[in-house]
């Protein structure tokens, strides 16, 4: 008749045995396409010249709009590229961007997910109209965040984000009497609060 301790090996043994093919099917993690569109709002402040000799600053909401595309090369890291469109008062521009975006929890079965983000590449006047004498030139952009994901891992998912973006533009104005050249340098300076969809 087996003792108590031999039929605890064979028990150990057993299920080992059973739980081998699970964990032999499951394999490396197989890099997958992941999408991340969002619209939102810019929120800032600005300060501008109302004469030559008087400043004032205002404060600005704009329209902004962003879609990711990438790959997700593990489960918590994906890599990608972001395009978007942002509503400036004097300027329509187009930042095309490289992109990360990093879970700082390991995803499991959890439907409330945190995730950072960052874009950083260049903006351009593409869709911009400019008065007759201006010229709209784009610039650099750089934009960290922090935002989450509402829903299944497995489905699409629901998110909301808040980040910080930078954008850089140039100007060119009409010349005044005697002026050989004359430009704006301007820096935008925008908290962007947006809803979207991953999947």
């Amino acid at each position: 008749m087996p003792t108590m301790k031999t039929r605890l090996l064979c028990g150990i043994g057993l299920l080992g045995l059973l739980a081998f093919p699970a964990f032999s099917q499951k394999g490396p993690f197989k890099p997958t396409y992941t999408n991340m569109t969002e619209f939102g709002v810019l929120f800032g402040q600005v300060r501008y010249n109302v004469t030559a000799a008087t400043e004032t600053v205002s404060k600005r909401q704009n329209i902004t709009a962003q879609t990711f595309n990438g790959v997700q090369l593990r489960p918590k890291l994906a890599v990608g590229g972001t395009v978007g469109v942002d509503w400036y008062h004097s300027a329509l521009l187009m930042p095309v961007c490289a992109g990360v975006r990093y879970d700082l929890a390991q995803p499991g079965k959890k439907n409330l997910r945190v995730f950072t983000s960052l874009d950083t590449g260049y903006s351009f006047p593409w869709l911009n109209e400019d008065p007759t004498g201006y010229e709209t030139r784009g610039g650099w952009v750089i934009s960290p965040g922090i935002g989450f994901r509402i829903g299944r891992p497995q489905n699409a998912n629901f998110i909301l984000s808040l980040s910080y973006k930078r954008q850089e533009a140039e100007a060119d104005k009409p010349l005044g009497w005697n002026e050989t050249y004359k430009f704006e340098t301007r820096v935008y300076n925008r908290i962007a609060f947006r809803l979207g969809l991953s999947f």
